[in-house]
């Protein structure tokens, strides 16, 4: 299956993401921040299938770390996620970088199924 990081500062939500996506195979790796998400992205290489990014997080939102990972990794998958319809709208200028914004609060179905979707 697919090696993917999961960038969320919500510790639940990143939990809940990655036994999501772990009981359906995917090797997870996860970030507490944007910062982090994208020390990690760096030190593998852009190693990552997929990357899933809450937008909003201190010290380096998804949006900011989403540019610099694409600059670096040209091929990088990111999806984002954010439960502010605002946030949302700051993410429309990332065609091309942002294969999709999944809007919060999810169920575990959905985010099988947009991850699912980002790898297809």
């Amino acid at each position: 299956m697919a090696k993917i990081l999961i960038v969320e500062d919500d510790e639940s939500v990143r939990t809940l993401a990655a036994r999501a996506l772990e009981r359906v195979g995917h090797s997870i790796e996860t970030a507490g921040d944007g910062a982090a998400g994208l020390a990690r992205i760096r030190a593998s290489g852009g190693g990552f299938d997929l990357v899933v990014s809450d937008i909003r997080m201190p010290e380096m939102d998804g949006i900011e770390m989403a540019k610099a990972a694409a600059s670096a990794f040209p091929g990088l998958r990111i999806l984002l996620v954010t439960g502010y319809a605002d946030q949302r709208e700051r993410a429309d200028d990332l065609n091309g970088v942002v294969l999709d914004v999944v809007q919060k609060p999810f169920t575990l179905a959905e985010i099988r199924e947009r991850v699912g979707w980002a790898l297809g």
